[in-house]
């Protein structure tokens, strides 16, 4: 028999006939610890060391300096070298493995360390203070969701609001264009966005949701402390700035990245983040992540490689802008002085600009086995659009070497480069109640420390279990007593770390490591050893004399790593490049009607990744006079779209920002089917035929193929929403919404082309039975 609970069992009033006769009761209201502190962590993304004031840049951040002054610097604090996994750690404490993000949330090779789910045994900090009364609100980037799930049709279980958070705003992946987010979601859904308004910047956008989401807040509840965790996209890539952030910066980096390096060190020892002593290391000179001399450029060189660090220190000097405007905020409700304000980044700075940046973001960022030679990394472009909506660019890895200043290697390394960043931690309240001692911090501490310590200090013990679930462990410790007390010990003396088979593993000073090279075995010869006690910027490799702490240490590696779940390690398999078979669904025919919203960008491509296919556009009948777009995929870093324009189709292909426009001839009345053909050929191309009613049209040359992160943007139909493929049509008529009678859009995805990644991995396996 189905059970029936008796609706007054538990009640501790008193029940009878009428409410005369009744005593009423209420149960206790969830309310946090009197006086626990509202906590915001703002998260920046790709943020080197040296980025910001109190960390020795020449890029003014005034909020940053006086949270600084007034609070807490970590000087040895360490993260994970990439996004995803730093996000993981951060949030619950646990080695990232053990969550499972052993990699970016853009993968799915079937393997528990790359699970890409927080599971309901691991709460999130979100979690842990909402259950304790805390509102919570997430803005920003997300990455914690595998982009495959990222769609309106996912069950949502690893969006914000499924993780502890009240409210959402923001992007749920890893990268955006800052003047034309790709998808933008408020809470639990994604916004239907066709324009957003003239000056839009995103991280402007950011803080005004973040602004909102307080002021709201005070205005129904005077005391219910928040949780904000800000995660700015900027200063990933693309790197894109406002005009007039950038003419702020105009001319500072004309003596380039050696002498940036030099000034921003020289400010780092006055400054006693490093002992008297301390060397900073030759320039990164490691194959495929060599940085030339300064000098040793050309004149059009460096001019252009000087404006690409101008719209970066933009990026950053708006960040600190932003934050200034969300203290003052706290200042006008009169609650900065209990506030927990962390400032941190995911990660060292990157690489992945090259070694001569590009103008061309996601042609840079393809990585394929048979890219062919013809392939253009950096497409030329007009150097006056560096940094501004019609452009997706990034820096030369010099800059990205002066941004890890004064550490080697960059984001995806284990070396101090990719996991040491800033951390800047105020507290007003703290300091006057003696839980805060102002001053810098020389012991190391982890990213799986952040959970433990700001649960302590708002009072806030981790339960043992949630909902009848016993949780796991934390791997983290709070570091609690470092703030209060500069003596006092690390609470974290030894960790191991991972990502893509680059390995290190601290205990007390020590620090073993590894720059694995894709592809190569795993052996104990790739170990390096440092002494970071007196070599903190990871020098003079100690293994040949040391074999014992190599041994000792790559053992505690190996232990860690069995224990945490970090096997089985990247080869050459291609793994990483698979994707669960349940997606394979994603390759069937699909009709698009007028009206449906954007198309999420993952799910538009796997209608085209590496593979032939057809667009079909039905129309009810073609009249003179109908004008607009027919169907659009894709933006200003790569696309494609079909339009009408004065009785005229037109086929627009955006080849990572190399724009190809056909006139494909007059769309005679009557008009009802147009087909766009791509064929996949070798080489990572597309020939292209175009029919309108059966008869032939002109279309372009053979062109690169879309691949990895391109098209961006996801498909619309009857419109080009936000970044246009089509800077000129934009112009002409912005979002262009098409005035006829649209039937339909159907793709017929057809079969994968010869580069396809499963075509690459089918060969290699048969070349090496062949080879056995």
């Amino acid at each position: 028999m189905t059970p029936r609970r008796d609706p007054y069992e538990g009640f501790p009033g008193h029940i009878a006939r009428t409410f005369a006769a009744s005593e009423p009761a209420w149960p206790a209201r969830r309310t946090a610890p009197a006086g626990a502190p509202n906590i915001v962590v703002v998260l920046v993304d790709d943020m080197g060391y040296s980025d910001i004031g109190p960390f020795g840049s020449e890029i003014p951040t005034p909020t940053l300096d006086h949270l600084a002054d007034q609070g807490v610097r970590l000087s040895n604090y360490h993260t994970m070298p990439l996004c995803s996994p730093a996000r993981a750690a951060l949030l619950t404490g646990l080695n990232p493995h053990r969550v499972g993000y052993a990699h970016v949330a853009n993968s799915d090779p079937g393997f528990p360390g790359y699970g890409m789910t927080i599971a309901e045994d691991i709460p999130t900090l979100a979690e842990l203070l909402h259950d304790r009364g805390y509102a919570t609100y997430a803005v920003g980037k997300w990455h914690l969701v595998r982009d495959s799930a990222s769609n309106a049709a996912d069950d949502r279980a690893n969006w914000p609001l499924q993780k502890g958070f009240d409210r959402y705003y923001g992007v749920l992946e890893g990268l955006t264009s800052l003047f034309h987010p790709h998808q933008l979601v408020r809470d639990n859904s994604p916004l239907d966005v066709d324009e957003l308004p003239e000056g839009y910047y995103y991280t402007d956008d950011l803080t005004d949701q973040a602004l909102s989401m307080i002021k709201g807040l005070r205005a129904h509840d005077p005391d219910k402390p928040f949780f904000l965790y800000l995660a700015h996209n900027a200063v990933h890539g693309p790197l894109q700035a406002k005009e007039e952030d950038i003419a702020r910066h105009r001319g500072r980096y004309d003596e380039g990245w050696d002498a940036l390096r030099d000034q921003r060190f020289a400010a780092q020892l006055a400054a006693g983040l490093f002992p008297p002593g301390t060397a900073l290391p030759d320039r990164n000179s490691e194959t495929g992540l060599d940085v030339p001399a300064w000098d040793s450029l050309t004149a059009d060189q460096q001019r252009r490689y000087a404006r690409y660090m101008e719209v970066y220190a933009a990026m950053v000097d708006n960040i600190d802008q932003n934050l200034g405007r969300l203290t003052a905020t706290l200042e006008a409700l009169g609650e900065l002085d209990n506030t927990v304000i962390v400032f941190t980044s995911d990660n060292g700075g990157t690489g992945e600009g090259g070694a001569e940046g590009t103008r061309s973001y996601f042609s840079r960022f393809v990585h394929h086995p048979r890219l062919p030679g013809d392939w253009e990394p950096d497409v030329d472009r007009d150097p006056d659009l560096i940094g501004g909506p019609r452009s997706l660019v990034h820096y030369p890895r010099g800059w990205g070497m002066a941004s890890n200043t004064p550490f080697r290697l960059y984001k995806g390394h284990t070396y101090a480069g990719g996991v040491r960043v800033p951390f800047v931690l105020s507290w007003p309240r703290g300091v006057r109640d003696g839980r805060l001692a102002q001053g810098l911090r020389t012991q190391y501490q982890y990213v799986t420390d952040i959970t433990p310590t700001l649960l302590e200090l708002a009072g806030t013990p981790r339960p043992d279990e949630r909902r009848g679930v016993p949780l796991q462990e934390v791997d983290g410790a709070s570091f609690a007593p470092v703030l209060a007390d500069p003596a006092a010990g690390s609470t974290h003396p030894e960790q191991y770390c991972e990502m893509t088979g680059n390995r290190s593993y601290y205990r007390d000073g020590h620090k073993l490591v590894t720059l694995h090279r894709p592809g190569t075995p795993y052996d104990d010869a790739e170990w390096a050893l440092y002494d970071l006690r007196t070599d903190p910027t990871e020098i003079h490799d100690l293994a040949a004399q040391r074999p014992d702490i190599v041994k000792e240490l790559a053992a505690a590696w190996e232990e860690a790593a069995w224990r945490n779940g970090v096997f089985p390690l990247p080869d050459g398999s291609g793994a990483l490049a698979h994707r669960h078979p349940a997606d394979e669904r994603y390759t069937r025919e699909l009709r698009l009607l007028p009206g449906t919203p954007e198309l999420e960008r993952y799910r538009s491509s796997r209608l085209i990744a590496f593979r032939s296919f057809e667009v079909a556009v039905r129309l009810e009948s073609y009249a003179d006079g109908d004008q607009g777009v027919l169907v659009s995929h894709g933006d200003q870093g790569g696309g494609y779209s079909l339009y009408v324009e004065g009785g005229r189709l037109h086929f627009a292909y955006n080849e990572y920002g190399r724009l190809h426009e056909t006139d494909a001839g007059p769309l005679p009345p009557g008009t009802r089917d147009i087909l766009l053909t791509a064929t996949a050929e070798r080489g990572l191309r597309w020939r292209f035929a175009l029919t309108v009613d059966g008869a032939e049209r002109p279309v372009p040359g053979s062109v690169h193929q879309l691949i990895g992160m391109a098209p961006f943007q996801g498909i619309s139909v009857g419109i080009d929403r936000k970044s246009p493929v089509s800077w000129p049509l934009h112009e002409r008529h912005r979002t262009f919404r098409y005035d006829g009678r649209l039937h339909s859009v159907t793709y017929r995805p057809g079969a994968p082309g010869p580069d396809a990644p499963e075509t690459v991995a089918k060969t290699l396996r048969e070349a090496a039975a062949a080879f056995e």
